[in-house]
């Protein structure tokens, strides 16, 4: 029996486009009157390639991507290649491209605009610190500091978020050099079962609301996962314990997704 909640969050449709783990793809472009807030200027990582002037992320991620890089000792190595972009710089890097490369490299490496999560902030591409760096496809090596990067990245809440084998479900190719931020323990997640952000909006979908919630000890927290649907018309209504932190995202589709962190010293068995 769930303990009393004394605290009530109210959801409504609108508010489905907006979170960490919106999902952002052909199916589902970013909504017409979506606004990516918390948007920063980056200023303690370094740049790799020149073609962004000034590099900008959502706040949450840059404050993680420094914590990763850090971690991973990559900061000397690895620099953000490009990160949030407005709908007129996607639409001019997409017609570049199909200029320069074609339809079928486009296609396959540049997403078209409003269905790019560059546009969310989200996301960011990373590279090699190098002085020949692609700014489609930057290096990333698999090996020393990069490995160790690419092995840390969900403990910070990164994905890589098109893997190869997972071509049909994204419908981009593989990117190895594309992280996009989703939180934790959503990429911990995600990264254990082998699941694109695609594959884990449906998976989270068995741990509805009113059944079973997901459950995940992460350091010092009980983590409750769960899925609800939204409404129509008017508000969806969450209770949250009292005292207990939470978070919330829409997924772009059909509903939310809420996290409850529960301190394992304050749970009540």
């Amino acid at each position: 029996m769930r303990p009393a909640a004394e605290h009530i969050v109210r959801l409504h449709r609108g508010m489905i486009h907006s979170g960490s783990l919106v999902l952002v793809n052909r199916e589902h472009p970013i909504a017409e009157h979506y606004r990516p807030d918390d948007i920063v200027p980056v200023t303690t990582i370094q740049q790799a390639g020149t073609e962004e002037s000034q590099i900008r992320l959502h706040r949450t991620g840059y404050r993680q991507l420094n914590a990763l890089l850090e971690a991973s000792h990559a900061a000397g190595s690895i620099g953000i290649v490009s990160g949030y972009r407005t709908l007129a710089q996607q639409k001019h890097i997409y017609d570049s491209s199909l200029e320069e490369h074609g339809a079928a490299f486009t296609a396959s490496y540049v997403a078209r605009p409003n269905e790019s999560e560059h546009q969310t902030g989200l996301a960011v591409d990373v590279g090699q610190l190098r002085d020949d760096v692609d700014y489609l496809c930057p290096s990333l090596p698999d090996h020393g500091v990069y490995a160790s990067f690419k092995q840390l990245a969900a403990e910070f809440g990164f994905i890589q978020r098109y893997k190869e084998g997972k071509e049909a479900i994204t419908n981009i190719a593989c990117e190895p050099w594309h992280y996009r931020y989703v939180g934790v323990p959503h990429a911990i997640i995600m990264e254990n079962y082998d699941l694109c952000l695609e594959e884990y909006i449906v998976y989270m979908k068995q741990f509805a609301f009113e059944g079973t919630h997901l459950y995940m000890k992460v350091k010092q927290h009980l983590i409750e996962i769960y899925a609800i649907d939204v409404a129509d018309e008017g508000e969806t209504l969450i209770p949250i314990r009292s005292g207990s932190r939470y978070e919330w995202s829409g997924n772009n589709t059909d509903g939310f997704i809420v996290t409850i962190f529960h301190d394992l010293g304050k749970v009540i068995q």
